[in-house]
């Protein structure tokens, strides 16, 4: 059975069946259904938006709009309303009674508490990673480091900027300590906030000497000693290193246009 291009079968044609169908036809649909692209869950959405904040793409201040994202991501408004309440949750994104998201910028006082809190945590978990993890483990932080170096080298400032976060988390992973790495996780994603807004104004977008390789590397010669006093207090002085780079400068005052412009200027 065919029919004309726009005619329609009558009530009593008979659906075709696969025996009627061209060769081929009956396995065309589930290819096609095979190939369509299913969107994104909530966890690979959270995780392309955090990437885009480490990777520096959403500077401080950004407005995330619901409708955008929703397009970009190809699913509904209302899948994205709780993965912006997820990043609010752990201080990334700031929102307002109106349903508007902005990625936060961090004042002064929350840039200190971020590396207090991290003064805190991360010599603790120092002495866990000389007491748990292998030299693989070791091994993988070495890499890690070469790798921020050849960014850096290549000129490649954000690539090194999310390798030097990443020497961070690795090292949480070789400690084993599961609740204090989520917290990390958090920490080292607010100080990429932190940093892009009062870090070195010679940086890539600010903070681009963050993390040097160089107190990197030294950590790793006392992890490689299972040294961990020593460890612990290479790691303090390293974020202390890296919380002295920050500038919490005043905002430049208005100019008195009339001042600036007026007669006999």
């Amino acid at each position: 059975m065919t029919l004309q291009d726009g005619a329609h079968p009558s009530a009593g044609d008979a659906p075709a069946t696969p025996s009627e169908l061209p060769p081929g036809a009956a396995a065309a649909a589930p290819t096609a259904t095979s190939t369509a692209i299913a969107p994104p869950g909530d966890d690979a959405i959270y995780e392309r938006i955090l990437s885009a904040v480490l990777d520096r793409h959403l500077p401080p201040g950004t407005l995330l709009v619901e409708e955008q994202l929703a397009g970009a991501f190809g699913v509904s408004r209302t899948r994205i309303r709780p993965v912006l309440a997820r990043l609010a949750g752990e201080h990334l994104v700031t929102l307002t009674p109106h349903r508007r998201a902005t990625i936060t910028r961090p004042t002064a006082q929350e840039a200190r508490e971020v590396f207090e809190a991290r003064r805190l945590i991360e010599p603790t978990l120092v002495a866990f990673f000389v007491e748990r993890a292998s030299e693989g483990d070791i091994d993988e932080l070495r890499r890690c480091v070469e790798a921020e170096a050849q960014a850096r080298r290549d000129g490649d400032t954000r690539r090194a900027i999310r390798l030097a976060g990443d020497f961070h988390l690795r090292l949480s992973q070789g400690a084993g300590h599961l609740t204090l790495g989520r917290i990390l996780r958090e920490l080292v994603s607010r100080t990429t906030l932190v940093l892009m807004t009062y870090g070195p104004a010679d940086a890539d977008g600010g903070g681009g000497a963050a993390c040097g390789c160089h107190d990197h590397r030294a950590l790793i010669d006392a992890l490689r000693l299972r040294d961990a006093a020593e460890a612990a207090r290479r790691m303090d002085e390293h974020l202390a290193r890296l919380e002295a780079q920050l500038c919490f400068a005043s905002p430049a005052a208005t100019p008195d246009l009339a001042r600036l412009f007026g007669a006999g200027a």
